[in-house]
């Protein structure tokens, strides 16, 4: 039997627009290890959050999940549920959401309704997924509320959020969110709009309730600072597609597409002898109107001509073991070279 939580095959979501058909997710491969933290990163609108939103089905027109796609969810108890296949309507759906799967939204502020109190939304979703009565979903709400950290939660169970701070917002974001203990957490940029102390300690919490619920966790970022603190693994996406997939020590220490290359020399470091960081040239292409062959050769200082900008966009080929790229000329990069000078 896998032990996979999570695999995705050929995901495509394609958004009508005015200016064309946007390819937001295109032809996207990923797979995730039960009990592990996975990290996906990259750049604004590379489709991080499309594919976090395809996993639950949340994609609204204009955006549609095209035929072909597959999400198929490994519960620990029970078959398989290609989550694509499932009706709108289909109970399945219902109890997948909030139940077996549950997302943390990436402002809390706006993920909560300013008209209802925080226990009465935290005991929604409880009794909607628990067989509970009223009395017995809020003392499992106050409860939640204590291992989140929130202070004197019997009085906070009953405030609006707009009476908390952003940092308490986000910890009742995650009460909710793990409140029916779901087997697989999405996160969409938790740390959003938080100082660096409130960041630390919501990354803790995460990682403390994930060991004591025996849950999986998929993080969206951009922050790699987020990713080194909290992940396992790391999936890097560009433009709609996964182009590299490592642990996160080796995706770190040893990256092996330009891609995250570019993105690793970007960052701070007390050892850099000049004034600039360095940058990846140019800017992510247009979703309407996407290059050929593999989608980041027009800002790859490695990409060969007649090679790299020819075909469909090649797919993450296994280059060592638990690690993927999708790169063409991945055996040739001089990654120690490449990364020796900045870090």
């Amino acid at each position: 039997m896998s032990d996979n939580v999570i695999e995705i095959d050929n995901l495509r979501v394609f958004f009508d627009t005015e200016g064309g058909e946007a390819r937001a997710v295109d032809g996207l491969t990923l797979t995730m290890e039960r009990g592990r933290i996975l990290a996906i990163v990259g750049e604004s609108g590379c489709g991080k959050s499309v594919t976090a939103y395809s996993i639950l089905r949340l994609i609204q027109r204009p955006g549609e999940i095209m035929e072909g796609s597959r999400i198929v969810f490994r519960p620990k108890e029970g078959e398989p549920i290609d989550i694509c296949s499932l009706r709108e309507d289909d109970e399945r759906l219902y109890g997948l959401r909030g139940g077996k799967i549950s997302m943390i939204f990436q402002e809390p502020m706006t993920a909560l309704s300013p008209v209802h109190t925080i226990g009465n939304q935290i005991c929604e979703a409880i009794l909607l997924h628990q067989d509970v009565n009223k009395a017995q979903a809020r003392r499992a709400a106050i409860d939640m509320l204590t291992r989140v950290g929130i202070p004197g939660p019997e009085k906070r169970i009953d405030q609006y959020p707009f009476e908390m701070s952003g940092g308490m917002c986000q910890r009742v974001v995650i009460a909710m969110a793990m409140a029916c203990k779901p087997e697989l957490l999405i996160a969409d940029e938790p740390t959003t709009a938080l100082d660096v102390t409130i960041q630390a300690q919501i990354m803790g919490l995460m990682r403390e309730l994930k060991d004591e619920m025996d849950s999986s966790v998929i993080v969206i970022t951009h922050d790699l600072g987020v990713v080194a603190q909290m992940a396992d693994d790391v999936a890097v996406m560009y433009l709609g597609q996964v182009v590299e997939q490592a642990p996160v020590v080796e995706l770190m220490t040893n990256p092996r597409h330009p891609y995250t290359i570019g993105l690793l020399r970007s960052l701070p470091s007390l050892h850099l002898d000049r004034d600039e960081l360095p940058s990846i040239k140019g800017s992510v292409p247009s979703l309407t109107d996407k290059p050929s062959g593999c989608p980041f050769h027009p800002r790859c200082e490695f990409a060969r001509e007649g090679l790299c900008d020819t075909g469909p966009a090649p797919r993450p080929n296994r280059v060592a073991e638990n690690r993927f790229s999708a790169c063409l000329r991945e055996a040739e990069l001089p990654i120690k070279d490449l990364i020796s000078d900045e870090h």
